[in-house]
């Protein structure tokens, strides 16, 4: 059984609007999950380590300030377009569009206001809560009126998340949640000690914008084969790699697949992530510097957390060979990523 409890978490700004943001609990016998209906925010995720005690593995802040700061994206779901797009600029039907700039020459996570920093309406449900926007015709540039909605549902040791959207205009989309993870707790120093295995044969080589050069590389005999479970910590320096910002694809599919795995040897912490989309974002918070005071006063340095975020490829809307990131009026946007927890 899932027990689902809603309460306040505080007050937008004045100039924001100053609607109310609420919090809502998802508690199962094994994970426990707070998500906010600021930006669909899992602010808190608990789960049990081989000795049955519970830790929060999240990174995120204590407050709604925090939050609605500048921050890299925690816990947030991101939109319309998940990841980069070049120069911020695409073309549809003969039309140019330009976006926002918020990352170098490039437009991320949807721009300078996505669906991170907006409030959703939202509805309890059982075994969850399901969240609900409309996104305006030429908001951050896109086209269309978008009707977004995103749905956790907590299953005993699964959280299971939920994309669907409908729009009135052909539109680019790729949704996913931006959690970052630490199975030793969030605050602990580093993700070194931490097993990972990607089930991926190839892998999207960046420039040093981080856009996509169009090849799509074997990671067989490379630094970016993680179909065997390696330990991050060596495994960076065996590569001399600075950390992972890199989209794995994925065998396609529109089924449920294990495309993930994380283990965490010292507390017998482990997350699968399965997925119905087409890419991975692997990320291992390269970009973290330990200037952000988080939840209980922790900060969090360089490589303190990793991100799986499961999406279409980046800059898909300017790489014709990449899986289609366009949809119709008619048709509907649905995809579904689960985290699984269990100890080992």
């Amino acid at each position: 059984m899932t027990a689902v409890r809603r309460e306040a978490f505080g007050r937008m700004p004045p100039e924001e609007g100053g609607g109310e943001v609420e919090k809502f609990v998802l508690q199962s016998d094994s994970v426990r999950v707070e998500i906010l209906s600021f930006g669909c925010i899992i602010a808190t995720l608990e789960t049990k380590d081989r000795d049955g005690q519970f830790s929060d593995v999240v990174l995120g802040f204590d407050t709604l300030e925090g939050y609605t700061r500048k921050h890299p994206f925690f816990g947030a779901v991101v939109g319309r377009v998940a990841n980069r797009i070049a120069n911020g600029r695409f073309s549809l039907d003969g039309k140019e569009y330009q976006l926002f700039l918020n990352n170098g020459p490039n437009s991320l996570h949807g721009g300078a206001k996505g669906f991170d920093k907006v409030l959703w309406s939202a509805q309890v449900l059982p075994n969850g809560v399901r969240f609900f926007r409309l996104s305006p015709d030429g908001e951050e540039g896109y086209p269309g009126d978008l009707k977004v909605w995103v749905t956790y549902t907590l299953s005993g040791r699964e959280l299971a998340i939920n994309y669907q959207a409908q729009t009135s205009k052909t539109t680019p989309i790729s949704l996913t949640n931006h959690a970052y993870f630490n199975l030793a707790g969030q605050g602990s120093r580093d993700v070194y000690d931490h097993e990972v295995s990607i089930e991926a044969d190839s892998y999207l080589p960046v420039d040093d914008t981080k856009i996509p050069t169009g090849e799509v590389a074997a990671v067989q005999g490379t630094g970016f084969d993680l179909r065997q479970p390696v330990e991050l910590g060596k495994h960076l320096q065996k590569f001399h790699l600075d950390g992972f910002d890199h989209n794995f694809c994925l065998h396609q599919g529109q089924d449920r697949r294990l495309v993930a795995r994380v283990f965490h040897p010292p507390t017998g912490r482990t997350m699968e992530v399965h997925t119905t989309q087409p890419g991975i974002q692997f990320y291992t918070g390269d970009n973290l510097d330990g200037s952000l005071k988080g939840k209980g006063a922790a900060t969090y340095p360089k490589h303190s957390a990793f991100c799986l975020e499961t999406q279409n490829w980046p800059d898909a809307i300017n790489k014709p060979h990449f899986p289609n990131v366009l949809l119709h009026p008619g048709e509907e946007y649905n995809h579904t990523t689960w985290l699984v927890f269990s100890t080992a």
